[in-house]
């Protein structure tokens, strides 16, 4: 059986906390359990204090046999950061902008930009799978929408990995190749209708909404919405076309990572859970306490509160 790890973000003590908390125990720089395995959701870098210790101890585990990791958004950023462009040479796939750079400096910095390590974590964040999909459950970071794993499919080696020579192709944004993988990463993006638009939390103009495509009975683009509290408004209440979102049939368990979410963990419907409860919020930030969130799967088809496990930030 497994359990299910969200996003980390380099709050290693969290993750020892949590680890200790489901009964996993460390000999010899690896944490196991003798009848289950973790399963990580990606996120493993990026804003928290202990990145280095984090991608030591997820890495450990996975080489040990002792656990399973998808890829985040941010270690694809991470290895688009650090490699170059082979049609544009001396430039990096993720360009170094100062967006780019706030998001991604704690991690430099703690790695050490360009050093062995540095290397090491990139050549072993390249063999992190796009998403697991096992007998009874599946994992993705952000969102199982099959059109794109379809468009996908052909970039992947069988363990699901991105083939070495399709990294450009994964890294344009505004490809068919590069949208299918914003939407596995990074979640479902719809356009709003013509005419509509709103600020993001960084003052950007936006006609694009990130969507709850996990909801079972919502249609309209403001119930659906993933905007900032006082952007809702400028949210039209006009239906979502039926063919936009992705659906989900429930035939396994879903788990997902990457959105933020605060309050009590609890799945997000009886066939999916997202594990990501903001622990890079730390132990208040506007009101929000960080949680690192897992779930403990013993093998059932429709998920339950009571299997949520998680542990606070610490101050």
């Amino acid at each position: 059986m497994y359990d299910l790890i969200g996003d980390i973000h380099g709050h290693a003590v969290a993750l020892e906390r949590l680890l200790h908390r489901l009964d996993y125990r460390e000999a010899d720089g690896v944490w196991s359990h003798p009848e289950r395995r973790v399963i990580f959701l990606g996120d493993f870098v990026d804003r928290g204090p202990d990145q280095v210790a984090v991608v030591r101890l997820v890495q450990a585990m996975v080489e040990a046999g002792q656990a399973m990791a998808v890829m985040g958004n941010h270690e694809f950023n991470a290895v688009a950061w650090a490699t170059e462009d082979p049609d544009r040479p001396g430039e990096p796939l993720r360009r170094h902008s100062a967006r780019n750079l706030s998001q991604h400096r704690a991690y430099l910095e703690q790695v050490g930009e360009g050093s062995a390590l540095h290397h090491e974590h990139i050549d072993w964040f390249r063999t992190l799978p796009l998403y697991i999909d096992l007998e009874g459950l599946r994992v993705i970071h952000a969102c199982w929408h099959r059109p794109s794993l379809d468009v996908l499919d052909p970039y992947l080696e069988r363990s699901r990995c991105i083939r070495a020579e399709a990294w450009p192709a994964l890294a344009r944004s505004g490809s068919e190749a590069g949208d299918a993988l914003d939407v596995i990463l990074k979640g479902l993006e719809v356009p709003l209708p013509t005419g509509y638009e709103f600020l993001d939390k960084d003052g950007h103009a936006r006609q694009r909404i990130r969507t709850r495509w996990w909801e079972l009975d919502k249609i309209t683009y403001r119930d659906l919405a993933m905007v900032p509290e006082e952007a809702i408004e400028e949210i039209p209440h006009e239906p979502i076309p039926d063919d936009v979102l992705p659906g989900y049939d429930g035939d396994k368990p879903l788990f997902v990572g990457h959105y933020w979410l605060t309050g009590t963990p609890a799945p997000l419907n009886q066939y999916i859970a997202c594990l990501d409860y903001s622990i890079a919020a730390g132990p208040s930030r506007a009101g929000v306490t960080g949680k690192l969130c897992a779930y403990r799967w013993q093998g059932e088809r429709e998920l339950t509160a009571d299997h949520m496990v998680w542990v606070t930030a610490s101050r």
